[in-house]
């Protein structure tokens, strides 16, 4: 499955792709975590100690001057489709049979340009949708704007992560208009720290044509870390985690089965 998350900041959406992809794994499948946003906090919600973590690739600029022949960072001349297949098993942070990736955010010359860092990071993103027969768990900012049509397209499932605060329900929405203008077809959406009761039950009302497929509950241990890593590199789930495995699951499952 190809699964991209996204939401207001600070609903839970990097908690919930740890918890896609650890469970995933858990599974026993192949999994690429892939950090999308700007302020990436997948690594740490994976586990990985601070000075352990991926650099972001777009911090990589050795690299993206190899692979896009760019002799400076803005201007000139450099390659659209640079090579990128061999990045997730040179580059990735592995944890178990979790490829993680980390893209980071490209601060761009000039509005509506095109630097030597996004073209790289286009073309990965492209691969790794279309290019690679396993698991994508993508951890993305409020908007979409990573995903091209193409790659759009070729998601499985959107999901939107809201919380009982006063502007998620706003944001998902907004989400839901531009996915549905990229042509992405599944879109879903987690309620995140609901009790239960009126607030919980009026949710979808508000999502209108959105479904709610799942709840998270409200843990503060999931804010500690998804899972921990053994001595030798497979994964430990945190008591948090596997005491809501049926939540998770239960996801999981609504998308496997609406895909």
């Amino acid at each position: 499955m190809k699964i991209a998350i996204s939401g207001k900041g600070g609903v839970g959406k990097t908690t919930l792709s740890a918890m896609l992809a650890a469970t995933l794994s858990l599974r026993g499948h192949s999994v690429v975590a892939l950090d999308a946003d700007p302020d990436a906090n997948l690594a740490a919600a994976l586990g990985v100690p601070i000075d352990e973590q991926p650099t972001p690739l777009c911090q990589m600029h050795d690299l993206i001057a190899e692979r896009t022949g760019a002799k400076e960072q803005y201007g000139g001349y450099f390659k659209l489709n640079p090579k990128v297949d061999d990045i997730p098993e040179k580059y990735a942070r592995r944890i178990g049979n979790i490829h993680l990736l980390v893209l980071g955010g490209v601060q761009q010359g000039g509005s509506g340009c095109l630097c030597p860092a996004s073209a790289l990071l286009k073309a990965l993103l492209v691969h790794l949708v279309l290019g690679r027969d396993e698991n994508l768990v993508m951890d993305m900012e409020a908007g979409i704007e990573h995903l091209g049509r193409a790659t759009a397209q070729s998601m499985d499932a959107l999901i939107t992560v809201v919380d009982p605060g006063p502007w998620s329900i706003q944001t998902a929405l907004r989400v839901r208009d531009l996915a549905a203008d990229l042509g992405i077809k599944k879109i879903f959406a987690v309620a995140n720290r609901f009790s239960p009761g009126p607030d919980a039950g009026g949710t979808q009302n508000r999502l209108a044509e959105i479904p709610l497929i799942g709840h998270l509950p409200t843990d503060d241990r999931l804010n500690e870390g998804i899972m921990g890593i053994t001595d030798d590199g497979q994964i430990e789930p945190s008591e948090a985690l596997t005491e809501n495995a049926a939540s998770v699951e239960e996801i999981l499952s609504e998308v496997e089965s609406r895909i």
